[in-house]
């Protein structure tokens, strides 16, 4: 990113910030988190300790940051190195990424970045200026892509609850700022769990390492009887649902899983983790000295903000997330799609001087795809 688009993204993002200020906030035990905060071309700036709202917006005005981070851990010396912080415990958050849900790109709202010769042009499985196969892959609001991982937080939600036993109302939803949701589970019981505990907890929601054992089947003196029922809790109930169809297909679809026997049920087992399984980023999980985009604070990847999620199905990220202004700003851009922001339709333009208003300007050159002029 050259400097002018720098010097006009840092600008644009203080402003939101010193405009925003209610919207940005320590979280709860302040002394006791870390903080950390990016810039524009930067490395990250992390062991920071922040006691209160006040020096948290003195941070942003300060240092005009990219993006704002802060530990789900709790430290008793946040501000120390990693060896020497005294990790004491961690809320329980949980990724989920459009990213990690498609099997293949959207062609309507992709585009690629030619990493030879920097093309930019619609989807395709190579550069149409110099054929190379070395592509980035940007994608654009995709309406789509967020309802699927809506659906995904639906599905974690269940088994949080029903299998879990978290409270409800004890379960934060945050969109992320791009494409994606984050899930807190803030004061619980698997706060002072480990690294591995957690990395468990992950395996149990992806339903991944299932084995045939867990589900009633055995290698010898096997019967129907002993498989999964369809009022059965948790993945047992969720298997026999998807295994079966319908109640009355059991006994016939139980007769072919035994006649299939042990190592056939194990394989479809693990097919099934794709259909069946939560796709949350176990890394995430189980990394419990992460620090996490701040609520509040913008996402550089897009210019939307992180915000928290009142009512999942209503939201619309590319409208409720996007607080940047409507001041007509001058680029030059590059996108050979069309994109929706605030319900009003940009592009497709190719390689052309347009004005547009700024959270359109912010976000195409977030993407890459938009320059000052």
């Amino acid at each position: 990113m050259n400097a002018k688009d720098i010097t006009f993204l840092e600008d644009t993002f203080k402003k939101f910030y010193f405009e925003n200020f209610d919207l940005l906030h320590v979280p709860d035990d302040p002394n006791q988190r870390e903080f950390g905060y990016q810039k524009f071309n930067g490395g990250m700036n992390r062991h920071i300790s922040l006691k209160s709202d006040k020096e948290l917006h003195l941070l942003l005005m300060q240092n005009k940051p990219s993006d704002v981070y802060c530990s789900n851990a709790r430290y008793m010396f946040p501000n120390l190195p990693m060896s020497e912080k005294d990790w004491q415990n961690a809320e329980l958050i949980f990724d989920i990424d459009a990213k990690d849900l498609r099997k293949e790109h959207p062609k309507d709202n992709t585009i690629i970045k030619c990493s030879d010769c920097n093309e930019i042009s619609q989807l395709n499985e190579s550069c149409p200026n110099c054929q190379s196969t070395k592509l980035s892959f940007i994608t654009l609001t995709c309406s789509d892509c967020i309802k699927s991982s809506k659906d995904e937080v639906n599905k974690l939600n269940q088994i949080l609850t029903d299998d879990l036993g978290i409270n409800e109302d004890n379960i934060k939803t945050f969109f992320s700022g791009n494409e994606g949701f984050h899930i807190y589970v803030p004061k619980s019981e698997y706060e002072s769990v480990g690294s591995k505990e957690r990395a468990e907890i992950s395996d149990y929601i992806m339903f991944r390492g299932s084995i045939p054992e867990t589900f009633g089947f055995r290698k010898f003196n096997m019967n129907k009887s002993s498989l999964p029922k369809f009022d059965d809790a948790g993945w047992n109930g969720r298997l026999a649902k998807h295994l079966y169809g319908t109640k009355s297909n059991r006994p016939k679809i139980s007769q072919e899983v035994i006649s299939g026997g042990y190592a056939l049920f194990q394989k479809n087992l693990e097919d099934f983790r794709d259909s069946i399984g939560i796709k949350i980023d176990p890394n995430v999980t189980q990394d419990i000295h992460r620090i996490f985009r701040l609520p509040g604070s913008i996402n550089s990847k897009s210019g939307l903000t992180k915000i928290f999620v009142e009512d999942l199905k209503k939201f619309d990220p590319y409208v409720d997330a996007c607080f940047i202004d409507d001041e007509e700003i001058e680029v030059a851009a590059n996108c050979p799609i069309e994109f929706s922001l605030k319900k009003k339709k940009f592009g497709p333009f190719n390689n052309e001087q347009v004005s547009v208003p700024k959270f359109a300007a912010v976000y195409m050159m977030c993407k890459g795809i938009a320059s000052c002029v």
